[in-house]
């Protein structure tokens, strides 16, 4: 299902007197967007529709992690020295400074 659902603005108040017409229609592929006062509060989707965009994020993600992956690959990470100790014990205490604060 990759075309665009038809979308449609009901009222809490209508959505309360229709929801089994909202359902049915949800069902067809329309998105419902709930609206309290005018202001939306709420969108009825299909979850099957919900499902598909939310894996077209994931590997849409994936792919952008895979690119940087393969730019890092070229640009290999040089170590150029041990770390003392000094400098991980000032590290860890700015690390539990920091957490403590929250």
């Amino acid at each position: 299902m990759t075309t665009e659902a038809t979308r449609s603005s009901v009222s809490v108040s209508e959505a309360r007197a229709t929801l089994p017409d909202i359902l049915s229609r949800v069902e067809a592929g329309e998105e419902i967007t709930l609206t309290r006062h005018g202001v939306p509060v709420a969108v009825v989707v299909n979850p099957g529709v919900l499902r598909q965009r939310r894996a077209a994020t994931a590997f849409e993600l994936a792919s952008d992690l895979g690119a940087r992956l393969e730019a890092a690959r070229a640009h290999p990470f040089e170590v150029t020295g041990a770390v003392t100790q000094e400098f991980a014990d000032d590290l860890i205490d700015s690390i539990r400074a920091d957490r403590d604060r929250d």
